[in-house]
């Protein structure tokens, strides 16, 4: 198992056959509510973050392979758990309201606290996130949702980079951030006993 501390990594060679996905910025100086949003069409995916919309376009087949990869292995273990998961598209409110409404959808998320789910999605942060990078989400993703995550309770963020094949793990109650990449097994801090291989990761078979 190669389980790196350091983020300091170096990278493996790019897959030559990645797919880019482009996700545009709303382009608007003013800022949208919740009730905004609602109103917006269903055949459009948006993010809104601190008021500002976030175009989210549909994710290419390798990027869904990872998440029904994760998602499969997600379900299987909390199966009879009181933890649920669930994966995007799924509204996660986690500031509506007050002048800077946030809503989310990340790629897959596990709730444990089911007081925070309703019937439109979830009033509340996760206690697990996990998304799945693009070359236009990536700095979105390790940035501005990473800062949203941990101001609003999420406990482990899943951060899985199909192009270099790593997974990093922040644990953002304590600031502890672990690298996996290789043949490494990639393990949860918080879900006890889950653990899934690199290799079954990334599977593309």
């Amino acid at each position: 198992m190669n389980k790196d501390k350091n983020i300091e990594y170096e990278l493996p060679e790019q897959k030559v056959w990645e797919v880019r996905e482009p996700s545009a910025e709303y382009k608007v100086e003013q800022k949208f509510t919740y009730e905004d949003y609602c109103t917006w069409s269903d055949d459009e995916r948006w993010e809104l973050i601190d008021g500002k919309a976030f175009r989210m376009e549909a994710p290419n087949r390798y990027h869904q392979k990872i998440s029904m990869n994760l998602a499969g292995e997600l379900y299987l273990h909390l199966k009879g758990n009181k933890c649920e998961v669930y994966a995007a598209p799924f509204d996660v409110r986690l500031n509506v309201g007050e002048g800077s409404d946030t809503v989310v959808q990340p790629d897959i998320m596990v709730f444990c606290d089911r007081e925070v789910l309703d019937e439109i999605g979830a009033k509340g942060a996760p206690d697990l996130v996990i998304e799945i990078l693009s070359p236009s989400t990536r700095d979105k993703d390790c940035t501005v949702k990473l800062k949203k995550y941990k101001q609003h309770g999420v406990k482990e963020y899943w951060v899985v980079d199909p192009l270099y094949e790593i997974v990093t793990i922040y644990l953002l109650e304590i600031d502890d951030v672990t690298t996996y990449l290789d043949n490494s097994v990639v393990d949860s801090t918080i879900l006890q006993g889950f653990a899934i291989s690199q290799k079954d990761v990334f599977a593309d078979d």
